[in-house]
């Protein structure tokens, strides 16, 4: 639920981010579609490259759900990247518009903040149910899916320019 809060502050901060200066920016929506199509794009490649962890790292044991929920807080929220992922799907994606408002900024904080909680449970349960079975090269083509994902609306951002 950490990285669920973190997801929906930085959704917010780029949903009404956009929605605030989208009049502004109407004129730029080509140059920011494609700043965020290419920005992905370089964001699948750098998890395609990267190497799965050899181990896992010690975990500290600390008590207490609040104190789980804020150490996960914490972790997410000081990813810059998650910030600059979540414009550049905002902006490729072409939300955050002039017909865009408060409320429409508000429906896709909550779908993001209930989209990561879902996927977060998701991947936290399949991951303990399939321990065993996430070897080094199993968890090599998890990335690869992962990055042929982000890459993929990447160029679908690239390519919404061409429409």
């Amino acid at each position: 639920m950490g990285a669920a809060t973190a997801d929906a502050l930085y959704g917010a901060v780029a949903a009404f981010g956009l929605t605030l200066v989208s009049s502004a920016l109407v004129d730029q929506r080509a140059w920011l579609q494609a700043v965020g199509g290419l920005f992905l794009c370089y964001l699948g490649v750098r998890i395609w490259m990267a190497a799965p962890a050899a181990t896992a790292g010690a975990a500290r044991c600390e008590p207490g759900l609040l104190s789980a929920w804020a150490t996960t807080f914490a972790l997410t929220v000081t990813n810059p990247a998650t910030i600059l992922s979540f414009a550049a799907i905002f902006a490729g994606l072409g939300l955050g518009g002039p017909s865009s408002g408060w409320g429409a900024a508000a429906v896709m904080v909550l779908g993001v903040f209930l989209g990561s909680a879902f996927w977060w449970l998701l991947l936290s349960a399949s991951v303990g149910f399939f321990r065993a079975a996430l070897t080094h090269e199993r968890l090599r083509w998890v990335n690869r899916t992962a990055a042929v994902i982000i890459t993929a609306f990447g160029l679908g951002a690239l390519f919404g320019l061409l429409a």
